[in-house]
């Protein structure tokens, strides 16, 4: 019987990880996001930042702890992937019908 290598790469990149993270729980601590996607803090809170500066989530501090507000309606960057958006993405991955165009 032939052994089969798991893969060490996975379909979704760690920004998409980070995404669905905060799509499920906007109020996560990058933390517990970390904990759950297996990365540093540091390397989530990078990712939180090209994610900012491409407009697809916003932060805001609600009392001592930060939100995350996705953008779903923020298209995918790369040509192969337009006009597709976030929410279309997230949307099977989060168990929602958020940003499903119809």
């Amino acid at each position: 019987m032939q052994h089969i290598r798991k893969p060490d790469w996975t379909f979704f990149s760690n920004h998409t990880h980070v995404l669905v993270c905060l799509a499920k729980n906007p109020d996560a601590p990058l933390r517990m996001v970390a904990q759950t996607i297996g990365l540093t803090e540091r390397a989530v809170q990078r990712l939180v930042a090209d994610l900012e500066m491409a407009g697809v989530l916003e932060r805001s501090k609600v009392g001592r702890q930060n939100q995350y507000k996705l953008n779903f309606d923020a298209p995918l960057r790369h040509p192969l992937e337009m006009p597709r958006t976030i929410g279309e993405i997230l949307a099977p991955l989060i168990g929602s019908s958020r940003g499903i165009s119809p």
